[in-house]
């Protein structure tokens, strides 16, 4: 139970509902009503999702815990404590499905989902729906800045020599009737590598920095992170 003052202040009430992750929540009407006509109400976090077993066959964030896992890092106790609950559940940020018998898929990276107009989608689906294009030898997705829909979809893609060049109008023919329309990358990059680290993974925040300037969302951009 979170008490977050002795007395009802929507404003205390909806930093505890962001702060504890709260599941539930008691009051009386005119107590609701305070807290959803509060000035700043959308700024705060107010889901749940977090902390709760999803149910098999529903997306979630990996966790463990278990004497194999870190205690955390070393003197950087911010920095374990974005990693490591109270309850000694270690997020690892990886997303991933349970199958009906107990097997696990994972599919993708939190921080890698993107939300286009209130959906979630997350890159590595699209991902494997590109590779079966005949012409795609790789492809990363990755979300950049959209005025109307806070995010849109961009595909990088490396083709195979002598394909003819792949635009977003015909990614868009290729998926019609085989994927959902929101998860259609709007935008096309063709490139003959991708960014990597020093250990080899794809760099997908350069990537975003990069779509921004070449697809002129710097408006895009600014907007949201006004």
């Amino acid at each position: 139970m979170v008490i977050p003052a002795p007395a009802f202040d929507p404003t205390a009430t909806l930093e505890a509902v962001a702060t504890e992750r709260c599941t539930s929540l008691y009051g009386v009407p005119t107590m609701f009503i305070a807290e959803l006509n509060h000035p700043d109400f959308e700024s705060y976090d107010l889901d749940p999702e977090t902390g709760l077993t999803v149910p098999r066959g529903e997306p979630g964030e990996l966790c463990t815990r278990g004497y194999s896992d870190m205690l955390g890092y070393w003197n950087e106790p911010d920095k374990t404590a974005e990693a490591i609950d109270p309850a000694r559940w270690m997020h690892t940020g990886d997303l991933g499905v349970m199958d009906s018998d107990g097997y696990l898929n994972i599919t993708g990276r939190i921080k890698d989902m993107v939300i286009r107009g209130g959906e979630n989608i997350y890159p590595r689906e699209i991902e494997e729906f590109l590779y079966t294009h005949p012409d795609i030898l790789d492809a990363q997705v990755i979300g950049v800045p959209d005025v109307k829909y806070g995010e849109e979809l961009c595909a990088w893609v490396k083709i195979r020599p002598g394909a003819e060049p792949l635009t977003a109008e015909k990614l868009r023919e290729f998926a019609a009737g085989r994927l959902a329309h929101y998860k259609v990358p709007r935008y096309v990059i063709l490139v003959d590598e991708f960014p990597l680290t020093v250990t080899g993974k794809v760099r997908k925040l350069e990537m975003r920095e990069k779509s921004v300037g070449l697809l002129a969302l710097q408006d895009a951009a600014a907007i949201r992170h006004a």
